[in-house]
């Protein structure tokens, strides 16, 4: 919309341009021009000379000035000091009036220098360029016959207050709609024409317009035709009869297949076979323009590709059409480090090394380091992406570290390997799973039946397993369905004999709106673990609660059973729930909440001898999601509890 009025400033500066030159010639001054023989050295010791008259007395810049449509005493004839202004619409109430107010508060001169100093000079130049950019945009709304005026007022405390009526005219009609082309669509012709939108009698709209044709550009490109192409509007207007008439030509380029992917660039990280392996498209489907996005996200996700081009050309046969890739190499070397305070885990200093594609394709091998007053680790690990099929990932790690809790210490060797199908923001999936195999060799302080903290070790084989089903609207910030989950961990431990038991832990949430700035969000969590006693099964495998991700208000792992020493010492089963109301202004929010929970040392949890904790927390929305801050305080505590905990993290907290 802002285009005749930039061609018009640009007219008006070659105007300007040209003005400053006449004035010599207005003058009666003749240019000769002077050959190089003819030019005298120059000697710069010697004075400038005059500049001559340009025939045009300086303007008086006592005087004022207004706009064409304002009344001098308007103004008045004071000093022409620089001055504050304001700036008023009125004339708008029988229009759509937010796409135009929205316009103009963008492109207005006016509006960018309101309430800073200007002269009346400055003042009526932006007041001319703004009634040209509101000709423009109500033309582009469908009011040709619009009149603008212009009233500048002086208000008592001198400052100027600028006044812009609008009286838009009549509203100007498409008499005629035709668009060319749709025909070779087959049926799918007529759903085509409906999605352009614009119909006779539709006012004249250039909103419409330009906004139907992205549909129906969009909508051909996802339904099999990659080189469809659509020209410029042609409409004609007749002021005679207020109306208009568009013409739309669409070349639709002819119903396309995806075929061979053609991948170029330098120092490639993968080959074009684990492209097809992320693509969520395969050889022979119907183009897809969507697919094809999706496709560049991936790649770019991956992280080893420094920019991605991803573009549909013409097959081999006359109904494919080939997708070339081209991809740049990002730097495939990774340290990073962070360090800490917190009240639960005191000081931590965390350092790693990772480099994203050692073994091809997607293959990243990291080493990690933690040293802190509460944990030291040490641990090999290696992650496969993409793992023969996309968002499938392969993982194996070995580590070495130091546990200190007030639940319990431990001195772990593992060695862990697993596979999973993981939901993502680019695509979020109804069902997720991993499964794998954990060993471990660990020496833990517990506490013994007579009351006694000993240090034991356990030797552990466990063969976790994940299903999750997710019908939630989003993956950080979910605003209405619900989420399933389920996690079987069949383990034994070897301590003096040999103990089996299964560990099964189910969660599920749900979220429902009330209104429109108001989410109401609970979840459920219960775990068991059956056979064998506490005692018989490590301190790091049994269940515990309390803490950011279960019951805020209490601190981590500090509700259910103590020992002796008034720390916790876990328990075989759990219960938990939460409620919260999510209320959003804008991109910030506040989120009252109440979470109870208990840790049981029977199989099966009774759900007596809740912990409650309530609190509020505070949101800022950003563009990757969420940023939560949780205060909460326990409502029912123990000797020992911590009056108020805080809590920092990125997404919701279930």
């Amino acid at each position: 919309m802002s285009i005749p009025y930039q061609r018009q400033a640009f007219a008006a500066a070659l105007s300007l341009s040209a003005l400053l030159f006449l004035p010599s010639l207005a003058a009666g001054q003749e240019a000769v021009p002077v050959s190089p023989a003819e030019e005298a050295p120059l000697d710069p010791t010697s004075p400038m000379a005059e500049m001559p008259d340009i025939g045009v007395d300086w303007p008086d810049m006592g005087e004022s000035m207004t706009a064409p449509s304002a009344t001098p005493q308007a103004v008045g004839a004071e000093s022409d000091a620089d001055r504050r202004y304001s700036v008023s619409l009125e004339g708008l109430e029988k229009l759509n009036a937010a796409p135009v107010r929205a316009r103009f508060d963008a492109l207005s001169a006016l509006k960018q220098g309101e309430g800073k100093p200007a002269n009346s000079a400055q003042i009526d130049r932006r007041i001319r360029e703004d009634r040209d950019l509101l000709d423009s945009i109500l033309r582009a709304s469908g009011h040709y016959d619009a009149q603008v005026d212009a009233e500048v007022e002086t208000a008592a405390s001198g400052a100027f207050n600028v006044k812009l009526t609008v009286i838009p005219g009549p509203l100007y009609r498409f008499q005629s709609v035709t668009i060319e082309g749709l025909e070779t669509t087959g049926d799918k012709a007529a759903e085509l024409g409906t999605l352009f939108g614009v119909e006779n009698q539709d006012a004249l709209d250039a909103d419409d317009v330009l906004g139907g044709q992205a549909l129906l550009e969009r909508e051909l490109k996802q339904s099999g035709y990659p080189f469809a192409k659509i020209a410029e509007p042609d409409v004609t207007v007749d002021h005679d009869t207020r109306s208009g008439t568009l013409a739309l030509k669409v070349e639709t380029g002819g119903k396309r297949n995806f075929a061979d992917i053609r991948l170029s660039g330098e120092k490639l990280p993968f080959e074009a076979n684990h492209v097809e392996t992320i693509a969520r498209f395969k050889k022979g489907d119907v183009y897809d323009q969507a697919m094809v996005d999706d496709l560049k996200r991936a790649l770019i996700a991956t992280g080893l590709a420094g920019a991605v081009d991803v573009t549909p050309v013409p097959g081999e046969a006359p109904d494919a059409a080939d997708i070339a890739v081209s991809l740049e190499p990002a730097p495939l070397r990774t340290v990073a480090g962070e360090a800490g305070y917190g009240t639960e885990e005191g000081f931590r200093v965390e350092a790693s090394w990772t480099h994203r594609n050692l073994i091809r394709p997607e293959g990243a091998v990291t080493v990690r380091g933690v040293a802190g007053t509460k944990e030291q680790l040490a641990a090999l690990s290696l992650r496969r992406s993409n793992f023969r099929k996309r968002d499938r990932i392969l993982s194996a790690q070995v580590s070495a570290s130091n546990l200190n809790r007030d639940a319990f210490e431990a001195r772990t060797v593992a060695l862990t390997a697993g596979i999973e199908r993981q939901s993502t923001i680019i695509w979020q999936k109804r069902w997720t799973w991993s499964g794998g195999a954990e060993l471990l060799a660990s020496e833990e302080r517990d506490v013994t039946s007579l009351g006694f903290a000993k240090r034991q070790t356990y030797l552990i084989a466990a063969l976790p397993l994940f299903v999750g089903y997710d019908r939630s609207d989003s993956l950080l910030d979910p605003t209405s369905g619900f989420r399933l989950s389920a996690r079987v961990s069949p383990e034994i431990s070897l301590r003096q004999g040999k103990t089996a038991y299964l560990r099964t832990q189910i969660d599920g949430s749900a979220y429902f709106p009330a209104g429109e700035k108001v989410v109401v969000a609970g979840r459920v969590r219960f775990g068991t673990l059956a056979g064998g006693k506490t005692l018989d099964i490590a301190p790091s495998r049994r269940f515990y609660s309390g803490g950011g991700g279960s019951v805020r208000g209490f601190g981590y792992q500090a509700i259910g059973p103590r020992d002796p020493f008034n720390d916790p010492v876990g328990g075989r089963s759990l219960a938990e729930f939460s409620l919260e109301a999510r209320v959003r202004f804008g991109n910030f929010g506040v989120v009252p909440f109440i979470d109870g929970g208990n840790i049981y040392t029977k199989q099966y949890p009774d759900f007596s001898g809740f912990r409650y904790g309530a609190g509020v927390g505070l949101r800022y929305h950003s563009s990757f999601g969420p940023i939560r801050i949780d205060v909460g305080t326990p409502i029912n505590p123990r000797k020992g509890d911590t009056p108020v905990t805080v809590f920092v993290s990125l997404g919701q907290a279930f």
